[in-house]
């Protein structure tokens, strides 16, 4: 296959990968304080650059350098995944009030995106290296699928503001439902992803870890 086959896969793979549960569930919890279309999709489009920035840097060194994870580094960076989870949920929870700060909204989604990043690069960089025998096709990849991401998040982002925008922005009841109802949600999946990872093997001898 052509170099540019694996980048159109690259990207329809990317766009996919931005629909994986983990990935709504918290970027939901940031968007339900949202009340505008472009605000939403620029938590979107921080996210994919904190996540494009993980992927290229530790997915690159994989691909380039051949480096290889231990199990447990790969079961530490999902339950970090998985503690975020339930730490943005009960902010949620805990903070219903809408807020407005800018800069720190920015820098949410961004550090949100790095996590993600680094718990699933070494999935991604392998089914690179399984798939594509050059470098820089690996590379190019890479760069795809990271833009395909984040693209992808982008338009989940703007759509999950959807409900709030059309809404009466006098609904304070709504805002609140919606906000404690996402909270919930990302703390029971940040539990639930915490229990499989921990009955994994994380604190045992011999840890078992499948890059997925």
């Amino acid at each position: 296959m052509s170099v540019l086959g694996f980048a159109l896969i690259g990207i329809m793979l990317g766009l996919r990968h931005a629909i994986d549960a983990d990935h709504v569930a918290a970027v939901a919890t940031i968007v339900s304080r949202e009340r505008s279309f472009g605000r939403a999709a620029r938590v979107g489009a921080m996210w994919g650059v904190g996540h494009s920035m993980a992927v290229m840097l530790v997915g690159g060194a994989i691909v380039v350098f051949r480096v290889t994870v231990p199990p447990r580094v790969g079961l530490s960076l999902e339950l970090g995944v998985a503690l975020m989870l339930i730490l943005l949920g009960y902010r949620n929870v805990m903070r219903p009030s809408h807020s407005h700060a800018g800069k720190a909204d920015a820098r949410r989604p961004l550090l949100v995106g790095i996590v993600h990043g680094l718990a699933g690069s070494a999935a991604v960089a392998l089914l690179v290296l399984a798939t594509i025998p050059g470098t820089w096709a690996a590379v190019i990849y890479l760069l795809v699928f990271s833009l395909g991401t984040t693209a992808g998040m982008v338009v989940v982002t703007a759509l999950m503001a959807a409900p709030a925008v059309l809404a009466d922005r006098r609904m304070e009841r709504f805002d609140r439902g919606l906000r404690l109802a996402t909270g919930v949600l990302s703390i029971a999946f940040g539990i639930f992803l915490a229990r499989q990872i921990i009955t994994s093997g994380l604190f045992g001898a011999h840890p078992a870890w499948t890059p997925k």
